[in-house]
């Protein structure tokens, strides 16, 4: 149970990094939800472009 723990909490330190999510601004959930996939697209796109170097 604990590494499983271990891999939420670390993908939530890496939506962090990035501002809007780590601030409530969004009252719709949908916005959110969208807010959220936009931040680990940019995490996920940032490492597949430090990879391909």
């Amino acid at each position: 149970m604990l590494p499983k723990r271990w891999l939420v909490e670390r993908t939530f330190a890496w939506l962090m990094h990035s501002r809007r999510p780590a601030r409530d601004y969004e009252t719709r959930t949908d916005t959110s939800e969208a807010v959220i996939k936009w931040a680990m697209s940019m995490v996920m796109s940032r490492r597949l472009a430090r990879r391909a170097r």
